[in-house]
C-alpha cells in the first residue's frame, strides 16, 4: 500500500490467535529507530496456535502477489529451560475472496480454507538483546503465490511456537512499464500467474509510423522486463525518426517509408509543405514514367539540327546532328514522319505503309535513316522529330525539323506473282497484275523462260503489250521456268521470283494421269476420314497395334547412355534462342521460370523453363533429361509440350510450353464457385482425352493429381509432370509397374492394389482420375480432407469412397465411383470416360440431377465439406471452415454477429451484404441449412 494508505489504515492486522499472544508493541529497527511491530514470544507453553491476519486486500487485476516479510527470531537455544515444542518458524497462508468477509473478533481463521503459502524459516537468529548496542538481526524473505481470479485476499501468519517479531509486510505485484520500442508504444502490462509466464502485449504505432510486420508485439516476462520483441513499425512516407518521427521540412522529401532521412529536392523541383513524399517539378520540367522521385526533373529535347538528304531514283538517304539540348537525358530517340505532297506542296497526306525505313521509322537511336519504296517524280515533305522520356508529358509536340525531296526517274517495282490460265500440250497463257509501284506508263512487259531441266543460258524472250501472254512452241508434258518484268521510260524492273508452269502430256498419257489423281484422291479423302479423331499424328498409330509403322514408345531408362535417349527425343535448343524472365516456382531440381523463347523463323513465344541447379552429379543430370526423354515422345493437345533441352551450356534446361494459370488445384482454389458444370466437365474431358492417349501408347502415370495437371488462359487442361511415370511392357496380358523399391507414394490418389502391392497400371490411372473429378467439383478440396494417409486407407478397406462435394451432379459422382471400383478389371478405360464426359456436354439436361448429401451420414467417412456447426464459437471461424473468410467483415458490418442470426439470413441478405459471386451465394446458404438442420437436433445450443 502507498503511503497514505498506511496513515489511513495504521493497523491492518487482526490479531486472531487462540490465546491472543501476538501483541502490537513498540521496538527499534536495526537503526535504532522506533518502529510498530507484532510480537510473540509464548515458548513455555506446548501446542501454540496463534493467528495474525490481514485486512482484505484487493487484488487490482494482479494475477501473482509477492509478499516480502521483515522479522526476528529468538535462537530457541539460547532460551533457559525452554520446552522442544520451541520453534524458529512460523508459516505464510492466503485466502481468496470476492468480498470482505473478516472483522476483529472473528473465528474466521479456524473457518476458512486457507492455503498454504510456505513455511519461513530465518537465515539470521539471536541470543539475546542489547539495547546499548546493535538490536536482534532482520530477516528479509520473499515469497509468491498465484494465479488469482477473485476481487482480493487475505493474508495469515501462523505462530505455533516462536519466539519473533513481524517488522513489515509489503505485498506488491510486478508489472512491465509503458514502453516505446521499435516505433510502437506497448501499454504497461502485468506479469502472468506464473513467474515463468510470458505476457503478450500488442504494440501501437506512434504517430506518423506504420506497420512493417505483423503483428507487433512485446513480450513481459515474470519479473517486469520487456523481451523478444516481434514485428516493427517505421517512418511513414514524409516523416524521418527523430527520438519519435517528425515530418520532412519543406524542401525535402522522403518517398519510402522506413528508417532513412529526409532528402534534398532534386534539381528542377520543389516542396512547399511538410512531409512531402515527392518534390514536384517545376514549370516546364517532368519526370519519365520510369523515373525514381530521387531523380532531377527533365525537359523535352530541342529540335535536330543540320538536316542533309541524298536522293537515288525512288529511294532517300536522311542524316542530322543531334539536338543541342537534350533535356538533361540520356534517351533522346528520333522518329520520322512522311508526307507524299501535291507538286504546289498546298496538299500532303501520310506516305502510303509500304514505304520502308531501315532500321526503323519510330524510336532511331542513330542520326540516320534509309527510306525506300517511294513513288518516283513525287514530292515528299519528312518531319524529324526529337524525343524523350519526358516528350509525353509536356502540352507542346515534339520538337522537329522538316525536309523536303523530290525523287528522281525509276524504273517500274517487281512483278508481285502470276498466273497460269489455260494449258495445252505445247502452249501455255500467263497473266500478271501491275507492279505497285509502276513509277510511271508502263510501256510494255518482258518474259524469260527455259526448261527447268536447262540452264537459264538457253532462255528465250517473249514481249507483251498487255499483262497476259501466250507462251507457244513449247514441248508437251514438259515444266518450264518462266520470270516477267515492267518497262518505262526510265528502264526495265527488276524480273518476277522464278515460277514453273507445265504444258499437258499426249491423250493417252492424259487420261492415265486423270485416273491416277482420281485414285490419289479417294485415298486422301478415306485417311483423312480415319484420322478425323486422332490426336495428332503421333498418337494415331497406337489404335492399330502391331501394324508396320506403327509408333513405338522407347523408354529412356532401357538405354545404356541415357544421354542418347535424350539427343533421340528431345530437341537441342541454343542457348541464345531463349531469354529467361522470372522465377515462378521450384522443382525437385533447381528454379522454374517464366521465359521467352525465340527460335529461327518462328515467332516468339512464352515457355516455361526447369532448371538444373549447379553442383549435380551425372546421376541427377540423367534423371533430370529423362523427363524430356519421355515428354519428347508425346504430341497431343491435352499433354504439356516440350520445345526442347539445353544441355550444351549452364545451367542445363528443359524447355516446355508456357501454361498461364498454373497447377489446376490452386487455380480452381483462387476461382472456388467461378465455373458452370459444364466448364468443369470440360476441364475434366480434356484431362481424360490426354490419359487416353498415354493409355493407349501402354503408358501409366502413377501421380495424376490436379497439381500435375497444367491450365493455360484457354482453359485447356493439359498433363504433366512425368517424374513417376513408367512405361508399361505390354508383353503379358496385364502389362504393369511393380515398384521393388517402394518410395514415397501419393496416398489420397492411389489405388488400394498399387498401395498395398506396388502394381501400377492404367486402371490404378484410372483410380487417380476420379479423385482429380472430385478435386475438380470441389474447387480444389484436398481429398479426404484432415484425415491421416493410415485412415485413409483403411477407410478405403472398408469400402467407403468420398462423397459428393457440394451441387455435384450425380451423374458425375456415379462416374467418379465406377473409378473408385476396388477389382481393378471392372473399372472403366480412359476411352469409356471420354465417351462417357463427351455424351454429359452433349446432353447438358444429364448434369441438372444434383447427388444427395445425407444430413447424417451412415458411413464413418463423413462429408467434410459440410462443418459441424457445434464446433464455432463464432462467425469468423464459421467462414474460415468453409473457406469464406474473406466475407468476414461483410457479415460482421452488416449487424451478422452471431450464428444465430446467420442461420436465419437468405439469399436476398447475401446479395445486400455484397455476396454477389452464384458460386459463393450457393455455397453460404448451402451451409446456413446445415447449421439449420443441427440447430433443430439440438435445442440447448440453440438456447
Amino acid at each position: 500500500r502507498n503511503r497514505n494508505q498506511e496513515n489511513k489504515h495504521k493497523n491492518i492486522f487482526y490479531n486472531l490467535g487462540k490465546r491472543a499472544f501476538w501483541e502490537e508493541v513498540s521496538g527499534y529497527d536495526e537503526n535504532l529507530n522506533t518502529i510498530r511491530t507484532y510480537q510473540v514470544c509464548n515458548v513455555f507453553e506446548p501446542s501454540q496456535n496463534n493467528w495474525l491476519l490481514t485486512t482484505f486486500i484487493d487484488r487490482r487485476g494482479a494475477q501473482r502477489i509477492y509478499v516480502e516479510i521483515r522479522f526476528t527470531v529468538r535462537d530457541c537455544s539460547s532460551i533457559p529451560n525452554v520446552p522442544g515444542s520451541c520453534k524458529e518458524t512460523f508459516n505464510l497462508y492466503y485466502y481468496e475472496t470476492d468480498a470482505v468477509i473478516a472483522t476483529k473478533g472473528t473465528a474466521f481463521w479456524m473457518e476458512a480454507p486457507y492455503l498454504k503459502v510456505d513455511t519461513i524459516a530465518a537465515d539470521e537468529s539471536f541470543s539475546q538483546v542489547d539495547f546499548g548496542g546493535r538490536l536482534m538481526k532482520v530477516n528479509t524473505e520473499v515469497r509468491s503465490f498465484g494465479p488469482l481470479s477473485k476481487n482480493g485476499f487475505y493474508l495469515a501468519f501462523q505462530d505455533y511456537g516462536a519466539c519473533m517479531s513481524l517488522l513489515s509486510v509489503r505485498v506488491f505485484y510486478k508489472k512491465c512499464p509503458s514502453v516505446v520500442q521499435n516505433f510502437a508504444i506497448f501499454p504497461e502490462t502485468m506479469t502472468g500467474a506464473e513467474s515463468t509466464s510470458l505476457v503478450i502485449a500488442r504494440g501501437i504505432c506512434i504517430p506518423n509510423s506504420e506497420e512493417v510486420d505483423v503483428p507487433i508485439k512485446l513480450y513481459c516476462n515474470g519479473d517486469g522486463e520487456w523481451m523478444v520483441p516481434i514485428g516493427s513499425c517505421t517512418c511513414k512516407a514524409g516523416f524521418e525518426p527523430d527520438n519519435g518521427n517528425i515530418s520532412c521540412p519543406p524542401g525535402t522529401f522522403k518517398s519510402t517509408q522506413g528508417p532513412g532521412l529526409c532528402l534534398q529536392c532534386p534539381p528542377n523541383s520543389r516542396s512547399t509543405a511538410e512531409a512531402a513524399t515527392i518534390c514536384v517539378c517545376r514549370n516546364g520540367y517532368y519526370r519519365g514514367d520510369t523515373d525514381q522521385p530521387d531523380e532531377p526533373c527533365t525537359s523535352v529535347p530541342s529540335s535536330p539540327r543540320n538536316v542533309i538528304s541524298i536522293v537515288n531514283e525512288t529511294s532517300v538517304i536522311l542524316e542530322w546532328h543531334a539536338p543541342r539540348e537534350t533535356g538533361g537525358r540520356d534517351d533522346v530517340v528520333y522518329n520520322i514522319v512522311c508526307k507524299k505532297c501535291q507538286a504546289d506542296r498546298r496538299s500532303c497526306s501520310h506516305c502510303d505503309d509500304n514505304v520502308d525505313f531501315v532500321p526503323r521509322q519510330l524510336g532511331l537511336t542513330e542520326t540516320r535513316v534509309f527510306i525506300s519504296n517511294l513513288w518516283a517524280h513525287t514530292v515528299y515533305s519528312f518531319e524529324i522529330q526529337a524525343v524523350n522520356g519526358v516528350s509525353n508529358k509536356s502540352p507542346y509536340p515534339a520538337q522537329h525539323v522538316s525536309i523536303d525531296i523530290t525523287t528522281n526517274q525509276a524504273a517500274p517495282s517487281i512483278v508481285p506473282i502470276m498466273h497460269q490460265i489455260s494449258s495445252t500440250m505445247n502452249s501455255f497463257t500467263l497473266s500478271w497484275p501491275q507492279p505497285e509501284q509502276p513509277n510511271g506508263i508502263i510501256l510494255d512487259y518482258e518474259l524469260r523462260y527455259y526448261e527447268k531441266d536447262h540452264s537459264e543460258m538457253n532462255s528465250t524472250i517473249l514481249r507483251s503489250q498487255t499483262n497476259t501472254a501466250r507462251v507457244e512452241g513449247l514441248r508437251s508434258g514438259t515444266v518450264y521456268v518462266v520470270q516477267v518484268r515492267a518497262r518505262t521510260v526510265a528502264g526495265f524492273g527488276k524480273y518476277s521470283s522464278k515460277m514453273c508452269f507445265q504444258t499437258l502430256t499426249d491423250v493417252k498419257q492424259f487420261l492415265l494421269l486423270e485416273s491416277s489423281l482420281r485414285t490419289l484422291v479417294v485415298l486422301e479423302l478415306s485417311l483423312r476420314a480415319d484420322m478425323s479423331n486422332c490426336p495428332s499424328p503421333l498418337g494415331c498409330p497406337t489404335h492399330f497395334s502391331g501394324s508396320p509403322g506403327m509408333k513405338i514408345y522407347i523408354d529412356p531408362f532401357t538405354y545404356e547412355d541415357p544421354n542418347e535417349a535424350v539427343r533421340e527425343f528431345a530437341k537441342e535448343i541454343d542457348v541464345s534462342t531463349v531469354k529467361i524472365e522470372e522465377v515462378i516456382g521450384a522443382g525437385e531440381f533447381g528454379e522454374v521460370y517464366k521465359g521467352r523463347l525465340k527460335l529461327p523463323g518462328k515467332r516468339e513465344i512464352y515457355v516455361a523453363i526447369k532448371t538444373l541447379k549447379a553442383g549435380y552429379v551425372e546421376k541427377q543430370r540423367r534423371d533430370f533429361l529423362s523427363e524430356a526423354s519421355i515428354m519428347g515422345q508425346f504430341d497431343h493437345p491435352n499433354i504439356i509440350r516440350l520445345e526442347g533441352v539445353v544441355t550444351k551450356s549452364r545451367p542445363v534446361m528443359i524447355v516446355t510450353e508456357f501454361m498461364e494459370n498454373g497447377a489446376l488445384d490452386s487455380f480452381l482454389r483462387q476461382n472456388d464457385g467461378q465455373f458452370t458444370v459444364i466448364q468443369l466437365v470440360g476441364m475434366m474431358r480434356g484431362i481424360s482425352a490426354g490419359m487416353k492417349y498415354l493409355s493407349e501408347m501402354n503408358y501409366v502415370h502413377r501421380d495424376l493429381a490436379a497439381r500435375n495437371i497444367l491450365v493455360n488462359s484457354n482453359l485447356v487442361c493439359k498433363v504433366s509432370d512425368f517424374g513417376l511415370s513408367r512405361y508399361l511392357q505390354d508383353d503379358t496380358s496385364d502389362p504393369s509397374y511393380t515398384s521393388s523399391l517402394g518410395g514415397k507414394i501419393p496416398v489420397r490418389w492411389t489405388a488400394p492394389e498399387a498401395i498395398a502391392y506396388r502394381k501400377f497400371t492404367s486402371a490404378s490411372d484410372v483410380w487417380s482420375y476420379g479423385i482429380v473429378m472430385w478435386e475438380v467439383m470441389s474447387f480444389g478440396e484436398r481429398p479426404y480432407w484432415d484425415m491421416s494417409n493410415q485412415d485413409v486407407i483403411n477407410a478405403i478397406e472398408q469400402d467407403y469412397r468420398l462423397p459428393p462435394p457440394m451441387d455435384c451432379p450425380s451423374a458425375l459422382h456415379q462416374l467418379m465411383l465406377d473409378c473408385w471400383q476396388k477389382d481393378r478389371n471392372v473399372r472403366p478405360r480412359f476411352t469409356d470416360i471420354v465417351g462417357t464426359l463427351d455424351k454429359m456436354i452433349r446432353n447438358p439436361t444429364s448434369l441438372k440431377a444434383v447427388a444427395n448429401i445425407p444430413a447424417v451420414p451412415s458411413q464413418p467417412l463423413l462429408d467434410r465439406s459440410i462443418p459441424d456447426f457445434n464446433t464455432f464459437s463464432s462467425v469468423e471461424d464459421w467462414l474460415t471452415a468453409i473457406k469464406m473468410s474473406q466475407y468476414r467483415d461483410n457479415f460482421l458490418n452488416s449487424g451478422f454477429t452471431s450464428l444465430q442470426l446467420v442461420a436465419q439470413m437468405t439469399s436476398e441478405d447475401l446479395l445486400r451484404i455484397g455476396v454477389t459471386l452464384a458460386g459463393h451465394q450457393k455455397k453460404i446458404l448451402s451451409n446456413i441449412q446445415s447449421m439449420r438442420v443441427q440447430m433443430s437436433q439440438s435445442p440447448t445450443t440453440m438456447a
